[in-house]
């Protein structure tokens, strides 16, 4: 073997070692990639949100309440007392179904046939999609076992009208449609990306050029030098929005039920998070490979555990905890409800709260650690 050859690969092996940074990198993102995939990456969707409005409140409702906490699929977190109640929930995200139980339930079904109405949020289409089905096939279970009871106690052969039907209605997105549900992350994954590697690739690009040390013994202060790199880019950003939304609503439909400007502030305000963490990849990065890698190593697991491509109700408890420390769950679950559920600001005050939580802290430690390392 050509023994030039050799010594540039022994060369690059020492390189590599030297660089610890790189080495970790190198070496910790594909098992990062392996763990992330191989638990996020399912449509498996069990323990669904639901919401119980039981006016009956008999034994016979309560054997099919029994019937739906049986399966897996839905877990009966709230036991309301109106519609309105309901819907509220729905409306939060706090619940993804809703389970209508009528006053004379009993009594219908004691002279043969009675109804119930199963509501489901369709923001989310894989995890409405498999509710939907679910939600019907226990229905049908628990009508055919009323039905062979009944029959069982004639003790004939005889024809039998189904005794209980489920009636489904889908909110927000009736037809399923996925690009109602990706458009809007897309919209997320453009302000974290470019106000991210853009900043920190910006910045550690004056460092390498030396030009970043003519800056500094200017009279420029470091915290005009800090607003005029980011600000570029937080124009770009929110330039990049408009276009994904209009385009989206445009071309393929996406609803626009919220108000605009609560959209681009609530966007501004996503954005603060997005430019601390490449403000703080400049500071610990000496080139712009580095820079961009060390924003991987946030924007990754933001991909596949904030709920962009698969629901976090797929996911195990570990990672759905892991999830609430990624700013982009907050922003997304915003931007969804937003558009398609047209609500106003106090059903997604909660999120909003924990955007301001992580912009102050993320971009405030940014800007101090810049300018320490200015200093």
């Amino acid at each position: 073997m050509n023994t030039r050859l050799i010594s540039i690969i022994r060369k690059e092996f020492i390189q590599i070692f030297r660089d610890k940074r790189t080495l970790v990198l190198i070496l910790v993102i594909p098992i990062m990639q392996l763990f992330l995939l191989g638990y996020s990456a399912t449509n498996d969707v069990r323990n669904v949100p639901l919401a119980v409005y039981d006016q009956s409140r008999s034994a016979d409702s309560r054997a099919l309440l029994d019937a739906y906490r049986a399966a897996d699929y839905f877990k009966i977190s709230y036991s309301v007392g109106s519609e309105l109640e309901l819907r509220d929930l729905i409306d939060k995200g706090q619940a993804r179904a809703g389970l209508i139980i009528p006053p004379d339930y009993s009594v219908k079904l004691s002279q043969g046939s009675a109804q119930v109405a199963f509501v489901l949020d369709g923001s989310d289409p894989t995890v409405a999609s498999t509710a939907l089905s679910a939600a019907q096939l226990i229905g049908q279970h628990f009508a055919t076992q009323i039905l062979m009871s009944k029959i069982d106690r004639s003790g004939l052969n005889m024809n039998i009208q189904q005794p209980v039907e489920v009636r489904t209605s889908v909110w927000y997105n009736p037809d399923l449609i996925s690009a109602y549900f990706m458009i809007p992350g897309v919209i997320g994954m453009i302000l974290f990306a470019i106000t991210a590697i853009l900043t920190a690739t910006a910045i550690v690009r004056e460092r390498e050029r030396g030009t970043i040390e003519q800056l500094i013994v200017t009279p420029i202060r470091s915290w005009e030098l800090v607003l005029g790199k980011i600000l570029p880019y937080t124009i770009l950003a929110l330039f990049d929005t408009l276009e994904v939304l209009f385009v989206g609503h445009w071309w393929f439909g996406v609803p626009i039920r919220g108000s605009i400007t609560l959209i681009i502030l609530v966007s501004a305000l996503f954005l603060l998070s997005g430019l601390g963490i490449g403000l703080f990849a400049s500071t610990i990065a000496n080139t712009q490979q580095e820079a961009m890698l060390s924003v991987w190593m946030i924007l990754l697991p933001s991909i596949f555990l904030s709920g962009f491509f698969f629901p976090l109700d797929a996911m195990p408890p570990f990672l759905q905890l892991v999830s609430y420390l990624l700013p982009l769950r907050f922003y997304l679950s915003i931007i969804r409800v937003l558009l398609l559920k047209g609500v106003g600001l106090e059903m997604v005050m909660n999120d909003v709260i924990a955007l301001v939580i992580f912009g102050i802290l993320i971009m405030g430690a940014a800007s101090l650690r810049f300018r320490k390392r200015l200093d």
